[in-house]
């Protein structure tokens, strides 16, 4: 067992004498959301502006500095033979194949020297470099972070702007042919603008409906009042009397006859011949005045209503004449205007297959030339640099150096006395006979009454 320990505790002296000291260079990183994280789609608008959170901008970041060829750009740049002088050694003298294993190994070997850390809910990333020359550790952190810089443009920067210049170019002689296809559509109907002459016959319909419903009530209306005019004229008498003159003479000569009466009255009896022959004269001539032919003159004329009536109606009849003229107009204009709207109609599908292509390429033109210019000026400022990711500190020449000999020692310490165990309990389990008498009454439970001495080999 102790043979066992001796051995392997050797061992692990001579081990950790091999190792170098290495030395340790650090550096720091503020990572934050920057433009080349905003989702910025090339078709549509799903989604627009979507960002991600700060844990997956974080590892983002920390995948870039952990790539290979990041590692092969700081290898390339500080050069193999000063990073790693025994590789380059090897490298000196070998084949395509060989030198590509040996530049692998050299990529592994930077790969363990190489730690990136992040903490939670933390926008800062640390990085390490471990070489046993402290100022390669250095320069190589250093290197990183200038490589690191360049490379992350990169692979985030936006190259759309070739593919959206290229779209746009397509769009624009898609939409050259949809203009060309559309003014010749309106030439060849004799249309100059469709949706304005559209507009303007359904303006005059509404109009000369409005004004056909408006004629058709004033004729029903003047027809009617013509009706009741002429039947009105027909029962007014077409002349009227004037005026007359009166004959006053018979009443004069009774009044003169009565006076007389009274003067024989008191000359003579009632009964007497004088009396007797006014009275006949008297009634004679109330006869003729009863009779009345002591009437005067007579004067007619024309009758002032029936000329109003017949003036009135001639008019009306005017009218409506006009009237229904004005109607037969109307009703011709608005079969015309029929026509147009049922040929626009017609044509209105095409129309509008050709209006929406021409649309949508136009809106498809501006909508890429946008982006375009977008994506030229994210492409100008990425090449000028990204606030996104700042320095906070670039790596020192570290002055104190870290050795895992002691810790090697230790390790080989304990897997001595772990191996010395395991040979005592094998050397146990595969041993004869019982090293004692205690031995083997313990193990056969039996008293030992006497014991010989083991007999040494002649």
């Amino acid at each position: 067992m102790l043979l066992v320990f001796l051995l392997t505790t050797a061992l692990g002296v001579v081990l950790a004498f091999t190792l170098k000291t290495q030395y340790q260079a650090h550096a720091s990183l503020l990572v934050r959301l920057g433009q080349e994280y905003v989702y910025d789609p090339r078709v549509g608008d799903a989604a627009r502006g979507a960002v991600p959170d700060t844990g997956q901008v974080i590892q983002s970041e920390t995948e870039i500095l952990q790539s290979s060829v990041l590692k092969e750009k700081v290898l390339a740049d500080i050069g193999l033979d000063k990073l790693y002088p025994d590789l380059a050694k090897k490298s000196a003298g070998a084949g395509p194949e060989e030198r590509r294993k040996i530049e692998g190994s050299a990529l592994k070997s930077m790969e363990t020297g190489l730690k990136v850390v992040t903490a939670p809910d933390t926008s800062v990333v640390r990085v390490s470099f471990s070489h046993p020359d402290p100022a390669l550790s250095a320069t190589v952190v250093n290197t990183l972070l200038d490589e690191y810089l360049l490379y992350r443009r990169q692979v985030l920067a936006d190259r759309d702007a070739g593919a959206l210049g290229g779209q746009k170019r397509k769009f624009e002689g898609q939409l050259a042919d949809a203009d060309a296809a559309y003014r010749q559509f309106l030439t060849d109907n004799g249309i100059g603008d469709f949706e304005t002459e559209k507009a303007s016959l359904q303006a005059s319909y509404s109009q000369l409906l409005t004004e056909s419903y408006a004629v058709a009530a004033q004729l029903s209306e003047t027809e009617a009042s013509l009706a009741v005019t002429t039947r009105q004229a027909s029962t007014t008498a077409p002349e009227i009397g004037l005026y007359r003159d009166l004959d006053h003479s018979v009443a004069d000569k009774l009044q003169s006859l009565k006076i007389e009466r009274q003067d024989l009255l008191s000359r003579y009896q009632p009964t007497a011949q004088p009396v007797r022959d006014k009275d006949a004269q008297i009634a004679a001539l109330e006869q003729i005045q009863a009779q009345g032919s002591n009437a005067g003159g007579r004067r007619v004329g024309v009758n002032p209503v029936y000329q109003t009536l017949q003036t009135e109606k001639a008019q009306l009849e005017s009218r409506a004449a006009s009237l229904r003229s004005r109607k037969g107009t109307i009703a011709a204009e608005l079969a015309d205007i029929t026509t147009k709207r049922q040929r626009l109609t017609a044509l209105e599908p095409r129309y509008q297959d050709l209006a929406r292509a021409r649309d949508l390429l136009s809106a498809n033109v501006k909508t890429y030339q946008s982006r375009e210019q977008d994506a030229q000026a994210r492409q100008a400022l990425d090449q000028q640099g990204s606030d996104a990711v700042r320095i906070i500190e670039r790596a020192f020449v570290p002055t104190r150096g870290t050795s895992l000999k002691v810790p090697v020692v230790l390790v080989f310490a304990a897997l001595g006395l772990f191996l010395a165990a395991c040979a005592g309990i094998l050397s146990a389990l595969f041993a004869r006979g019982y090293p004692s008498t205690a031995a083997v009454e313990r193990t056969l439970v039996l008293p030992v009454l006497a014991s010989a001495p083991r007999k040494a080999p002649a």
